[in-house]
Order: C-alpha cells, then structure tokens, then sequence
C-alpha cells in the first residue's frame, strides 16, 4: 500500500495497516463523505438523504474492512461480506428511482450518486485514501456544480417535453395549431391515463423547435410560459 498510495506513505505505515488508528481513521472519512453528499441530496428534497448515504458507505466500509482481517486472519481470498454490500447497495439505489403521474423518472442521480458512495466506502475501507478522496471530490462536483450547465443546455436544446394540461379534449386541436404557428414541431403526444378522472385532458407532448430564431433567441421556459398563457390551458411544465 506504501508504494501504492499517495496519502498513507505520507501518513504513515499505521494507516495501510489494519489497526485500532486506522479503522478509526477510514470509518470517519466514510461517515464524513457520505455526510457532505448527503447533505446535498437533503437540502434538494431528494428521496435519499442523509442518513440513507451515510448508511450506505458506513456499511460499504465496514464490509470491506472485515474481508480484510478475515484474509489476515483465515487467509479467505474472496472479498464475500463487500460483494454482499454491493449487491445490496444496487438493491437500495434502485428502489430510489421514481415514476411520477407527470411521465418523469426521478431520482436516478441519487440512485448513481448512493452507488458511487457505496464504492468510495469500499475504497476507503480497503485504505485506498488517494482514490476515495479524488473519487469524493468528483462526485461532489458532478452532483452540485453540473447541474445548472445541464439545465442550460436542456434549455438550449432543440427537443424537449412537456406535461400538458387542458380545460378540455375539444381544446387539443387549438393547441396544436398554436404550437404549429410559433415555429414548433409535434413530435408525438401521449395521453395521460392517471388523470383520467380529473375533468381535465393531459397530455405528455414531445416537442421540436424548427424555427431558426425561435432557436436562437427563446428558452424553453419562455416558450412554455407563451403556451401556459392560452386560455384553455390549464397548466403546462417541462418534463425535466
């Protein structure tokens, strides 16, 4: 491990060993990782908090751990509590994943962020501290700094879709014409079976903008605020 990572030859020979120091030394970096991501995710609303990560890469590292002193100890080669961990932690971020009435999948980075923390506890449990801390760095980075160059460029794309919601069916070929006239494409629209019993018409309505300077000039959500204000449109919003 010395010559391997970075940080433990700087530390020291106790952190690549398996000691009292150690262990305490990679159970607090998993703890304190998992916290700082966590953290993120609960101050965005998202279904896995803080607890949830902390668990997650708490678990991860402490699996990862026991392997190695049964290897220590028994001389087992398999790594068979972290294999268990990993199949878990799969099970636990796939369960986070979310379909919504509105046609929207929500929380798959949360699923990825929960897989990523289960391996960099992994990896810190293994006292791989050079690649836990570069891999935490950018898993922060791509779960709070991405996001606003993503929605620029969803605004900026030609395609988009939104959740549409009208007074009445009667009202859908207004809309189309509408649509048609501002420059854009209909691509495809769905009908919405969960609202079924509402009194209103929704639509899930794929969109494609062909007018150069509708393109050049216009957001998404300024087109989408033009539609919402049609008289027969009772609510309208993009489907991120």
């Amino acid at each position: 491990m010395k010559g391997t990572d970075i940080i433990a030859a700087v530390l020291g020979r106790w952190s690549w060993e398996i000691s009292a120091g150690s262990i305490l030394l990679r159970i607090l970096l998993s703890v304190l990782m998992a916290a700082a991501v966590g953290c993120e995710r609960s101050s965005k609303r998202h279904s896995a908090g803080l607890r949830t990560f902390i668990l997650v890469s708490l678990s991860s590292t402490v699996a990862m751990l026991i392997d190695l002193m049964l290897l220590e100890s028994m001389g087992i080669s398999l790594p068979v509590i972290s294999a268990a961990t990993v199949v878990g932690a799969a099970m636990v971020s796939g369960n986070s994943i979310l379909f919504s009435s509105r046609s929207q999948i929500k929380g798959l980075t949360t699923s990825a962020g929960l897989w990523t923390c289960e391996l960099i506890g992994l990896a810190v449990g293994a006292g791989l501290y050079t690649v836990t801390l570069v891999a935490f760095a950018a898993l922060l980075c791509s779960i709070s700094l991405l996001p606003a160059a993503e929605r620029y460029l969803k605004d900026r794309s030609n395609h988009f879709e939104v959740h549409l919601e009208l007074k009445s069916r009667e009202d859908l070929q207004d809309f189309v014409a509408t649509v048609r006239q501002l420059g854009l494409k209909i691509d495809d629209i769905e009908s919405n079976p969960a609202y079924l019993h509402s009194g209103l018409s929704v639509y899930t309505v794929s969109l494609t903008i062909e007018n150069h300077e509708l393109r050049q000039h216009k957001g998404h959500g300024e087109m989408i605020q033009a539609l919402g204000s049609l008289a027969y449109v009772s609510h309208i919003e993009e489907i991120s």
